[in-house]
């Protein structure tokens, strides 16, 4: 059964921690089938898990920016794999806050609801009576395996043959081609293969914009602008990641001989001066990201300039916490020594999982650019922010 919507931050969290027994089970498959198994996968949609967004008219839990981001670096911590598919399962709820109340209550219905999303390109979209024809194939369908909706941008032409701002598109499983693309290192329990439409049909109530949303709920997870929105579920899942390579490392450090020694690692000046490095280095990454989501917070209304600088600065937050997570991952498997290259351990996988996230266009370096081009009085240079 579903967790009941009203329950806390703290149920969800305990949730959790109950599934590392059947993630701990199931693991072996995440590399080999390069998806979530389906007992994982069921278990994760009964902790209701994917509907951390979902507006409270709905029957969802409606969790603020900051508890989403709680949530998802526990799962995160959990495992990478694990962390991603919630925070982007989770994150895309929020559509119910997008769409109407009988579309979004239409499709959540379903208790294994996963809405699968892809920004990486911009397929075709002919206006017809009712709605569109969309044609067009999209890398990175996180969940794809098991997605129930799939969402894909697409540009619209205009009537001077221009194309048209990105729209979200949304179409029914059965007019996807899932294609089998995801042979990679890190994150590979994801299952981010590409999927592909053709001349699907898409009713305009199926539609809503990306950049200029008109959300239909009030609340802030569907005022936040499109591309934040998307940035923040999955940019807290490095940070998550590192927390759970730095609570396997400290277990390890109390137990493992330090070499020369009748000690443990623990009993390490050095081992302790990593360790204390990496806490800060975490609380401060995550701390700067909190701050740049409470001024975007504060500056949707102000709109504006105030609102660009804002959107901004928290994809530079996001890169932050990128490249701060996977240095102290990168820390941490340095001083494990051969505790890290084994591929039965958290920390090999910690390794390859947050060097996997952090190539995500969302947080990876260009996003400094973009801050500086603002801070030096120039134009942001795209939209893509």
């Amino acid at each position: 059964m579903l967790v009941p919507a009203e329950a806390s931050v703290a149920t969800y969290l305990a949730a959790i921690d109950r599934l590392a027994p059947l993630v701990a089970a199931e693991r072996e498959h995440f590399d080999h089938d390069r998806r979530l198994p389906d007992a994982v996968f069921n278990a994760l949609a009964e902790a209701g898990l994917f509907r951390l967004y979902l507006p409270r008219s709905l029957g969802g839990p409606e969790f603020s920016p900051f508890d989403f981001m709680t949530i998802v670096e526990a799962a995160s911590a959990l495992d990478g794999s694990v962390g991603w598919i919630v925070g982007n399962g989770g994150g895309m709820s929020r559509i119910g806050g997008y769409l109407s109340a009988e579309v979004a209550r239409s499709w959540f219905a379903d208790p294994l609801a996963f809405v699968v999303s892809a920004t990486g390109a911009v397929g075709t979209a002919t206006e017809v009576e009712g709605g569109y024809r969309v044609s067009g194939r999209w890398p990175f369908g996180s969940g794809a395996h098991h997605a129930t909706r799939f969402m894909g941008l697409a540009s619209v032409k205009t009537a001077a043959g221009q194309n048209g701002p990105p729209l979200c598109c949304y179409f029914d499983r059965s007019e996807v081609r899932v294609h089998d693309t995801w042979f990679v290192s890190g994150l590979r329990g994801t299952g981010s293969c590409d999927f592909e439409v053709r001349d699907s049909f898409v009713p305009f109530s199926h539609t809503h914009a990306l950049v200029d949303l008109q959300p239909t709920e009030r609340g802030i997870p569907y005022r936040l602008p499109g591309l934040s929105a998307f940035a923040w579920t999955i940019s807290v899942v490095p940070l998550g990641i590192a927390r759970g390579a730095l609570a396997a490392f400290i277990e390890l450090a109390g137990r493992k001989a330090r070499l020369g020694s009748s000690g443990t690692m623990r009993d390490s000046e050095t081992v302790q001066d990593m360790v204390g490095r990496a806490e800060v280095a975490l609380r401060s990454a995550r701390a700067l990201l909190a701050e740049a989501m409470a001024e975007l917070i504060a500056a949707i209304d102000a709109g504006g300039g105030r609102l660009i600088e804002a959107r901004v600065f928290l994809r530079t937050a996001c890169a932050n916490a990128a490249e701060n997570a996977a240095r102290v991952v990168d820390m941490i498997a340095a001083h494990a020594g051969t505790a890290a290259i084994f591929e039965t351990g958290t920390l090999e996988r910690s390794v390859r999982d947050v060097h996997a996230a952090i190539k995500h266009v969302a947080m990876n370096p260009s996003c400094y650019a973009l801050g500086g081009r603002v801070s030096l009085g120039l134009d942001p240079g795209t939209w893509r922010f």
